[in-house]
């Protein structure tokens, strides 16, 4: 049963902070890595047949696969898809942003072009479920910056398949090139490349442990996106809100992982205690019960506090990854929100609005990062660069300037370099 806590009972509140990753696989995946890198194509033959229980006879999604799957998926769901992807567009295509130009009267020009990262590569986890929303949300800003490919690996079935709504999902965002690929040894291909899977230069997506390390190993090699770890949900409410909805979006969240964090905080200990009943209740019918039990059993908690500003500073102290707001005047409590990846406003809009259909990403920063960073955007397919034009008038304007400033720091050499001009 979920834990009530009283907040102002607590001595130490470290407590509520969201669960970290746990489990140390930096060496499994490190070794995994190399013989990527070092056998390519075999080694991922091999750990297909090892991980996947699969022998595969080719690596890449062909056309006659693509097709086989879309026939598969019926038509309601497609239109689903087309939906989604367009609100997924519309909001991302505020995100675009424009190279600038200054130039000025005395013969200098600076400048900034913003161009799209060439290469991309999309992981889409496997397992227990299918997630054609993550390939949504991954390939879809990254086709709105102008990236030329954008490539995916994700795990096979046993059968050798990728399941037909995540080709449906690839087809409907743009994705050019699909491979059947999984785990650690996905990240590895994407990073060095191999003789069937091209080399990208930026990997985004989430994915299990040995998936996450992978990506932090090879940063550097290649970007990332961010290094995620178990979903979070926290709910602030008022004693208004019905329990069983706040306990059905808290077991959204429960649901994806034993080792998520489904959190209330609330003003009333009545409804505290409704919730905890209602999530009780809502557990029996679930298909994934036994997972999201564990979830609520060992991360979740119900803290009750004074008032909604106390709430609100618990959600900023604990910085989830998503963040309801149910109470009768949201968007004041969110002039409040310092720290959180999406927020969903009012008692109507659930958490799973945000996962499908509404727009906005759901590639979020977990485990407190949202401190420090934000939801995947066109920003992260897009790189920029600088650029100046000095006429040799300007040059000659602050050529010694230029020296003296070098000289301070011990580079005779670039003083040089900037009065050579002017005094020759």
């Amino acid at each position: 049963m979920i834990k009530i806590i009283n907040y102002s009972c607590l001595t130490d509140k470290k407590i509520i902070a969201s669960p970290k990753p746990i489990g140390d696989v930096s060496a499994a995946v490190k070794e995994i890595l190399e013989t990527v890198r070092k056998e390519g194509d075999k080694a991922l033959f091999a750990y297909a047949e090892r991980f996947d229980k699969v022998r595969l006879s080719s690596l890449r999604v062909s056309e006659e696969e693509m097709e086989k799957g879309l026939s598969q998926v019926d038509a309601d769901f497609i239109r689903i898809l087309e939906r989604s992807a367009a609100n997924i567009r519309e909001f991302h295509a505020k995100q675009r942003r424009e190279g600038f130009e200054i130039k000025r009267g005395d013969g200098v020009i600076l400048g900034q072009m913003v161009t799209p990262i060439e290469r991309v590569g999309l992981y889409v986890p496997g397992g227990t479920a299918a997630y054609p929303s993550t390939v949504l949300m991954d390939a879809i800003p990254a086709k709105i910056a102008g990236c030329p490919k954008v490539v995916m690996c994700t795990p096979p079935a046993k059968d050798g398949s990728v399941p037909a709504v995540i080709l449906a999902a690839a087809k409907v965002a743009g994705v050019d090139e699909i491979y059947k690929v999984g785990g650690a040894q996905a990240i590895a291909a994407l990073a060095y490349g191999t003789e069937t899977v091209p080399k990208t230069d930026k990997i985004v997506g989430p994915g299990n442990a040995f998936v996450a390390e992978a990506k932090r190993q090879v940063y550097g090699l290649v970007s990332i996106d961010m290094i995620a770890g178990p979903s979070e949900i926290l709910v602030v409410s008022d004693e208004k809100s019905n329990p069983r909805h706040l306990a059905a979006d808290l077991l959204s969240q429960a649901e994806h992982d034993k080792n998520a964090s489904a959190v209330l905080v609330t003003t009333s200990l009545s409804l505290a205690t409704a919730v905890q009943g209602a999530i009780e209740d809502l557990l029996k019918d679930m298909e994934r019960e036994e997972i999201a039990r564990a979830s609520v059993e060992t991360n979740g908690k119900i803290i009750v506090v004074n008032d909604l500003s106390e709430a609100v500073d618990v959600a900023n102290d604990i910085a989830p990854e998503h963040l309801e707001l149910c109470v009768d005047e949201p968007f004041e409590l969110l002039k409040k929100v310092k720290h959180a990846g999406s927020v969903f406003l009012g008692r109507n809009c659930p958490e799973a609005i945000g996962d499908y259909f509404a727009g906005m990403n759901h590639t979020l920063p977990t485990c407190g990062t949202a401190r420090f960073s934000s939801p995947l955007s066109v920003d992260d397919f897009v790189k920029k660069t600088q650029y100046a034009f000095y006429s040799a008038d300007a040059l000659q304007q602050v050529a010694d300037d230029v020296a003296a400033f070098a000289r301070k720091e011990g580079l005779t050499g670039h003083a040089r370099s900037a009065e050579i001009r002017s005094k020759e």
